[in-house]
């Protein structure tokens, strides 16, 4: 019987042996986990990825008394202690004794226990607990030297805000890496340790400052500065970076770099990669600033119906929202993009992930069809009351003044945004062919083969819209959206850099240029001309508005020579933003708005094909203009051959009896 229990209790031990064995000793340095840097166009830093920020350093690459600051106030007799300082502890529990309340870990100990929480939990006060935690820290010291010690320690600790590490931490409050700290900025940092939310430089400074000059004496006193040095240190104000360490924070790019990483295999999430994006940080800022500012310009309108931001209840989303895209049309490179108004509150990506109805900016890709149809930007379209049945549906679309202009030309009635017009121009060219149309610019949802979705009743994404439209700044091919230029692996080398995506040709580039210049006429004296209050006339931009109804979706998608940008407004739940809302009044000025902020317009203009033909035109007729045409009516307009007026055509047989022409 005896035999038999030994027996069992010897197979419950080698049962039990590999799940001992899959856990590291308590004394064990295991290299903490880093995060991966995502870096801007430039360089600089946007964000990182990771559950815990940290950039692991060596101490050989840190002045001297960056280490000292933290020994000093955490650990002063590190240096002679086996990893258990005896007299620290007897000095703890004589405080202890007479009220007052120390603590005696060791550097050693905090090691230990931050970086093995689940064997040595330091939360736990427990005489067992500190045995243990003294015990593995005697060992720690047997493995390894007080420098690698030290090392794993600053490395290892938390400086709140998720920052981990002493590079992480000095990148973070002082913009700057570890190894130019000056004193005052290592002792700011080592006053963290003790309670990183209570002595937070940026929230706390006064607090975080007295630890810091008290954190100076100590050096001073125990030899590791002079009196001088530490004077000097205590006069130098506490300044942290007013950016955290970025250029720009732009956590829903980052989101999005971290999801194209990891679909094409690279697992940034795992830490220590450098990933080169494609973000802009100038045009970033202007985004974010212009969309901040607009939404809030909303929100102030007299009468405004719905919650605002800044008197919403903590932790209520349901607020107006809006993102901003911007890509380069050469490239396909994302150079901006904001997913909504607070990342912190919602991180939920709108302008990759939302699907919202696009209303009239779905509208030029029906133009361009008609155009591709043969029908010239002059041709007379009445804007007129409309009714289509489907068995027993009738579709009446509307304007939204609720009026109807009669004949116009389909430049104007694209400019003025007639609906009626659209649904027209669809049934004239059919569904099928609208639709193969917005496949070839790179549009993947779901378009219904129904007229209403001629004036955008058809959901789109805001990235994929915005990235159609480079097929009209390309004159012909649409790109791909590209967020990442390069990434690095943990040891430095290149492991991807993915090439420009350039769609095949979607439409003519006489067809694209034509429909540019319509749409350039949408801002100059259409829907979108609120635009031109922030970019001045010089520059040549080109755009279309859209509204949905009942006002819940406002855009405006506008483009210049080297950049197309998209703006859309709404609420996650779809409601009135306000009445009278429209993508003209909303949306356009802040597009508008993030152009003049930004700073890197171009005055240079399309350049149109040498295939077109062009001839001045009447605004109020679309024929071809005269000796009575007034100069304010006189515009140029272009014609992809084979649908200039009549006039404008060359007689062959008319050449061969003037016989050969002689150009100079």
């Amino acid at each position: 019987m005896r035999s038999r229990h030994h027996l069992l209790l010897a197979l419950a031990a080698a049962a039990a042996s590999p799940l001992v064995a899959q856990q590291p000793e308590p004394w064990r340095i295991v290299r903490p986990a880093q995060s991966s840097l995502v870096l801007a166009r430039d360089g600089s830093l946007i964000g990182e990825i990771g559950r815990e920020w940290r950039t692991n350093v060596a101490i050989a690459s840190l002045p001297n008394y960056v280490s000292q600051a933290f020994i000093a106030v955490e650990d002063r007799r590190f240096w002679q202690h086996d990893g258990v300082d005896v007299v620290g502890i007897a000095s703890a529990i004589k405080d202890n004794l007479l009220g007052g309340s120390r603590g005696a870990s060791t550097i050693t100990q905090q090691l230990v226990g931050n970086m093995h929480p689940d064997i040595v939990d330091r939360t736990d006060r427990s005489i067992s607990r500190k045995l243990r935690e003294q015990s593995a820290a005697r060992e720690m010291e047997k493995h390894y030297t007080k420098a690698q010690i030290l090392e794993a320690y600053l490395n290892q600790i938390s400086f709140g805000r998720g920052y981990f590490g002493i590079e992480a931490a000095s990148r973070h409050y002082f913009g700057k890496p570890a190894a130019r700290l000056t004193i005052a900025e290592a002792a700011s940092l080592a006053a963290m340790p003790k309670g990183p939310a209570i002595y937070d430089p940026v929230r706390y400074p006064e607090r975080n400052k007295n630890r810091r000059d008290a954190i100076l004496g100590l050096m001073a006193e125990q030899g590791f500065i002079t009196a001088a040095q530490a004077d000097a240190a205590r006069a130098d104000p506490l300044r942290t970076d007013p950016a955290l360490g970025m250029s720009v924070a732009a956590p829903y790019f980052v989101d999005l770099v971290r999801s194209r990483a990891e679909r094409d295999g690279i697992p940034v999430g795992d830490g220590g990669y450098r990933i080169v994006t494609t973000l802009e940080p100038g045009l970033q800022r202007a985004a974010e600033r212009a969309l901040l500012e607009g939404t809030v310009a909303v929100e102030a309108r007299p009468g405004y119906p719905n919650q605002k931001l800044a008197s919403k209840p903590k932790g209520s989303t349901d607020y107006l929202q809006g993102a901003v895209v911007a890509i380069e049309p050469s490239s396909g490179d994302v150079r901006a993009l904001v997913g909504g108004r607070s990342y912190a509150e919602s991180p939920f990506n709108r302008a990759v992930n939302a699907v919202r109805q696009p209303g009239s900016t779905f509208k030029p890709i029906v133009y361009a069809s008609a155009l591709l149809d043969s029908l010239p930007a002059n041709t007379i379209v009445v804007d007129e009351p409309l009714e289509l049945v489907f068995g027993t549906q009738v579709y009446r679309p509307q304007n939204a003044d609720g009026e109807f202009l009669g004949p116009l030309t389909m430049r104007e009635a694209l400019a003025k945004s007639r609906n009626p017009v659209a649904v027209k121009l669809w049934e004239r060219v059919g569904a099928d062919s609208v639709i193969a149309l917005a496949r070839r610019m790179g549009l993947t949802a779901p378009i219904a083969p129904y007229p209403a979705s001629a004036i955008g009743a058809s959901a789109v994404r805001p990235i994929d819209l915005v990235a159609a439209f480079t097929a009209f700044a390309n004159l012909g091919a649409a790109v791909q959206p590209r967020v990442i230029l390069r990434v690095e692996d943990p040891a430095g080398r290149a492991i991807a850099a993915p090439g420009v995506r350039m769609l095949p040709a979607a439409m003519d580039s006489g067809v694209a240029f034509v429909a540019l210049q319509m749409m350039r006429e949408a801002v100059d004296a259409g829907t979108g001309a609120a635009v031109r209050r922030y970019v001045p006339a010089e520059v040549p931009v080109a755009g279309k508005t859209g509204t949905t109804n009942d006002n819940s979706d406002v855009w405006f998608v506008g483009m210049t020579p080297n950049l197309v940008a998209g703006v859309w407004l709404g609420f996650d739940r779809p409601r009135t933003i306000t009445p009278g809302a429209t993508g003209g009044s909303l949306a356009a000025p802040i597009f508008g708005q993030m152009l003049a902020q930004w700073g890197g317009l171009r005055a240079e203009g399309w350049m149109p094909p040498r295939s077109l033909v062009s001839a001045e035109l009447d605004h109020l007729t679309g024929l071809l203009a005269d000796g009575d045409t007034p100069p304010e009516r006189r515009y140029l307009e272009y014609f992809v051959p084979g649908t200039e007026p009549p006039a404008l055509r060359l007689d062959a047989r008319a050449l061969f009896r003037l016989g050969p022409l002689v150009g100079y």
